[in-house]
Order: structure tokens, then sequence, then C-alpha cells
């Protein structure tokens, strides 16, 4: 079985205010789709009650950086009370959603990403003490690469949601 290590966990976001929830989905994705992740979306659950609509995304996209290690970020998305408003710009109406958004983000190492050294007790103690003496410098390149990665996605998502909060008024 595969370690897991966890490098990041529960970086939160918070916003409240007007915003694109297609344009904020499209900005998580093509950002990984940019860094070459490969990307499973697990859930995409939309309920919609009198309050609003409440929309709940779970991400898991990951990137093989070698032959042993893969990095992982698990993203939950939860937008709750989203309403559409029309907001006028420059004497344009534009349509934008109101509510609330909640992001957290984990960010993990996974060792031995195809299980090959962790089958048998001898070479699974044999990994160990690889990784614990002989490549801890190339596990903390990746546990970098993932924090790096993480902090930008974080300032990406922040950056955008704060032009919203700049650009438009309700």
């Amino acid at each position: 079985m595969s370690e897991k290590f966890l490098v990041i966990d529960h970086l939160k976001i918070s916003y409240t205010g007007l915003f694109n929830a297609a344009e904020l989905y499209n900005l998580i994705s093509s950002w990984f789709f940019g860094k070459g992740w490969d990307w499973h979306e697990k859930v995409n659950m939309e309920r919609i009650t009198p309050d609003g609509k409440q929309i709940h995304q779970i991400f898991w996209p990951w990137k093989s950086v070698s032959n042993f290690y893969k990095i992982i970020m698990h993203i939950r998305v939860n937008m709750i009370d989203v309403k559409d408003v029309e907001v006028e710009k420059d004497g344009k109406k534009i349509r934008v959603n109101q509510g609330e958004v909640h992001i957290t983000i984990d960010g993990y190492v996974l060792a031995d990403r195809n299980d090959y050294w962790t089958d048998k007790p001898f070479t699974w103690w044999f990994t160990v003490m690889a990784q614990k003496y002989f490549f801890k410098s190339h596990y903390q390149k990746i546990e970098t690469w993932i924090k790096g990665d993480v902090e930008d996605l974080n300032s990406r998502i922040k950056r955008y949601l704060n032009m919203f909060r700049y650009s438009y008024q309700a």
C-alpha cells in the first residue's frame, strides 16, 4: 500500500459577495490543465433551495512527478445561497452570482505511486530506509513543489474573488 503524506492541511478560502461560479470553476480547472495536472471531479452537485443554490464540488487533481512520487490535491468547493443578480458596469448589465464561497485545499505527496515497492515486507522495509536516509532531499523537493502549487492556486483564486469585490457594485 502506498504511503500518503499530508503536506498542506485544510488551507481555507472564504468569500462573501459577487462572483461568477462558472468562471471560478474554469479558473481552477484551467490552472490545473495549464500546469500539466490530471483531474478527477469526484462530486459536482447543485441543490436548489428557497434561499438560493447550494453548489458542492470535490476535485482530486494529481501529477506524477517521478516514477516513485505523485503529488495530489484534494479541493472542496462549497457555494452557499448562490443567487443570480444583474450588475451594471459601464452602462451594460452583466449577470453574476451572489453568495458565499468556501474552498478548502489539502496537499499530499504519495510515495510508491504504483504500489511496486510495498507489496512484500522486505521491499517495504527497503523503501522506508531508502526514503529516510538516501532520498530525503528528493522528497523535500517534491514537498516544496506541492507547497508552491497550492500557494499559487490559492493566490490565483483569492485574486479572482478580490477582483469581483472591487470591480462591481451591487
